[in-house]
């Protein structure tokens, strides 16, 4: 039954038979046939189908529900059983906004000294897919924004108060001020996280209570390549202070705080809600409250 559950889960979330095969490793035909047996279990229709993939039924979401719940319980007892008898190890999957990537070895490093048998995996994405891996049982926990937008049914660990300054290169108008305001940084020529990004719609939202509309010259999803892009002195951008200074271009760079507002938000790390928790999300909340503690700057 578990293993026909994840069958469901992995239809439900490709909404494509060939493709959700292709996931789990498996034929077409033998997810097919699971996915029959699991509707003759159950005695309900659980998926729409001609000759391919339409839509669930009313009975297939709830059931859906059921799935998740299940499935991740029963991870969570195997997991738990493993810790008992060998320690902590295993994998954890993060997924990260790109305004927090920064933050990430403040987390994975003194985790992993503790506990050596469990390894990462770290992928960069958008907050909304942050808290559609997690629904999906796909990740473990994510880096992301807990304020602005809708959470769900997630436990949350406030880590660091993002606050947003002008990156220009050294020598560009504005880099020798002091702080700059939003209807300054509006006249420069930008490059920006792209519109998918909350850290974009934050910014936008910002420029338009400055009574601004910007158009960046160019935008991308990554912060390595606006940052490159500012260093060749023809772009500006705007990020957390942190960001810029990861990368190491101190003396390139100037970061001036912007005011008028001098906004912060909210990041942390966020988990799916559930009692009990798996050893490994217990042991990643535990470590990220112990870095909140000690302040991020």
């Amino acid at each position: 039954m578990i293993d026909k559950l994840e069958y469901f889960i992995a239809l439900a979330r490709e909404k494509h038979f060939a493709h959700a095969a292709a996931e789990l490793g498996i034929s077409q035909p033998t997810l097919s046939a699971a996915i029959r047996q699991l509707e003759d279990q159950l005695g309900v229709i659980l998926v729409n189908r001609g000759s391919r993939f339409q839509s669930l039924t009313p009975e297939g979401q709830r059931v859906l529900e059921w799935a998740r719940r299940i499935v991740g319980d029963t991870r969570t007892m195997r997991e738990e059983m493993r810790a008992a008898r060998k320690g902590l190890s295993g994998h954890i999957r993060l997924a990260a906004i790109p305004t927090t990537l920064a933050m990430v070895p403040r987390i994975t490093a003194p985790f992993q000294e503790k506990h050596p048998d469990v390894t990462f995996s770290v992928t960069s994405t958008t907050s909304l897919q942050i808290l559609s891996l997690l629904e999906n049982l796909e990740i473990d926990a994510g880096l992301t924004y807990l304020e602005n937008e809708p959470l769900g049914r997630v436990t949350s660990v406030p880590l660091h108060a993002e606050r947003y300054h002008l990156i220009t290169a050294v020598g560009n108008p504005l880099s020798d001020r002091e702080s700059v305001t939003w209807k300054e940084v509006a006249g420069l020529s930008l490059c920006l996280m792209t519109a998918d990004m909350q850290n974009r719609r934050i910014i936008n939202q910002h420029f338009q209570e400055a009574g601004v509309n910007v158009r960046p010259r160019l935008e991308s999803n990554s912060m390595i390549v606006l940052l490159s892009h500012v260093l060749t002195g023809r772009w500006s951008s705007i990020m957390p202070r942190n960001v810029a200074r990861s990368f190491g271009f101190h003396r390139e760079i100037a970061i001036v705080p912007i005011t008028e507002p001098a906004a912060h938000h909210i990041v942390g790390l966020v988990a799916t809600h559930r009692e009990p928790f798996t050893p490994l999300v217990s042991a990643l909340l535990h470590q990220a409250r112990i870095l909140a503690e000690s302040g991020i700057d």
